[in-house]
């Protein structure tokens, strides 16, 4: 490190900022929200920290008592993504990506639990959206909270990846074709 740093601060007149410079493995390491896998044919990933941020700005914009439609929403959300997949899109690990996608999901089918308030209405929604009898009044009279329920068959039979991007959400792992 003294010597990499002695060069580029004499040969190439370089200041270091000695805060973000190390010496360490790829994998270690971050630049600019990627850093890279470890093995024989390291890949290039999204950095754990972009994750963090990423899913953070995804929280906020998905509140549950945020007071708006699904649809709206959604339409914020999707410009976010869209944004974000320019820029992260072509990491080399898409399971990362398909991962994000289904919390991204799961998060929606939250929201619309929430916003479907009480069981009788619960109820009525998922029979419209075709879930069976049993299974609607099974989720609906269930104790348990909105985050859990969204990761119930019901719900994502009531709100499945094909209905949310009707409404316009982009997919971050599986970009449309422009």
């Amino acid at each position: 490190m003294a010597g990499i740093e002695r060069f580029l601060a004499k040969r190439l007149k370089l200041k270091v900022n000695r805060a973000k410079s190390a010496v360490a493995k790829p994998s270690a390491r971050k630049f600019l929200g990627f850093s890279f896998t470890g093995g024989r044919e390291p890949r290039r990933r999204i950095a754990p920290k972009a994750i963090d941020r990423f899913k953070a700005k995804v929280r906020v914009l998905t509140r549950r008592t945020r007071g708006d439609s699904l649809k709206q929403i959604i339409e914020e959300l999707s410009v976010y993504l869209i944004g974000w997949r320019g820029y992260f899109g072509f990491c080399q690990t898409p399971s990362v990506l398909r991962a994000l996608d289904q919390w991204t999901r799961r998060r929606l089918r939250a929201i619309a639990w929430k916003q479907w308030k009480r069981g009788p209405k619960r109820f009525a929604e998922l029979r419209r959206h075709g879930v069976g009898r049993d299974l609607a009044a099974q989720t609906a009279g269930s104790p348990h909270g909105p985050w859990r329920l969204s990761n119930s068959p019901a719900l994502t039979i009531a709100l499945p990846t094909a209905a949310l991007q009707s409404l316009g959400l982009a997919s971050i792992a599986n970009p449309l074709p422009a």
